[in-house]
């Protein structure tokens, strides 16, 4: 099952200079229950981003950086493909796998036919930003829950999660 899990902003913004415009530790909670364990699949950039490896996942990253695809042969927990041929050839051996697409942008739509859950994110706020996430046709999907998050001093913003599945392709 190929899956995107994102937060965005009611400007649908997604990122701002390589990093999430807002801290809500709520969402970052709920990322790491929804992909711990299963491969997480990304941009180069969005694996930039990061501090370091995240536990317990699979780091999957499209890159055309040959010195990253070195690395990767020596990093545990990490796979490199240098084409979306050779990533989409290791999407399809491993058919089980709960696949995660976590950013970029760019990779958001190279998958956009073939995602089969949605995980939102939705902070009801407006921040700067400067990568907004791809159109998706809500139509092609189910809501299937809607949870409000709560609001403290830790997490400022008001916030949902909203999961939705694809519909039965005869059904569209």
């Amino acid at each position: 099952m190929l899956a995107y899990i994102w937060a965005e902003d009611l400007d649908g913004h997604i990122g701002k200079d390589g990093h999430l415009p807002w801290h809500l530790p709520a969402d970052l909670s709920y990322f790491k229950q929804r992909t711990l364990g299963h491969p997480i699949l990304m941009g180069r950039k969005t694996f930039a981003s990061f501090p370091g490896m995240l536990p317990h996942r699979l780091h999957l990253v499209l890159t055309r950086n040959a010195a990253l695809k070195e690395k990767a042969r020596v990093t545990d927990n990490l796979e490199v493909f240098m084409t979306p041929t050779e990533m989409k050839a290791w999407i399809t051996a491993h058919p089980d796998e709960d696949i995660f697409v976590i950013g970029g942008a760019s990779l958001f739509t190279l998958l956009k036919d073939e995602v089969d859950t949605l995980y939102q994110t939705v902070i009801k706020a407006h921040f700067d930003g400067d990568v907004t996430m791809p159109a998706i046709d809500y139509r092609n999907f189910d809501l299937i829950s809607v949870q409000s998050g709560q609001v403290d001093e830790k997490n400022q913003y008001p916030y949902e999660f909203r999961v939705y599945q694809r519909k039965p392709k005869d059904s569209i």
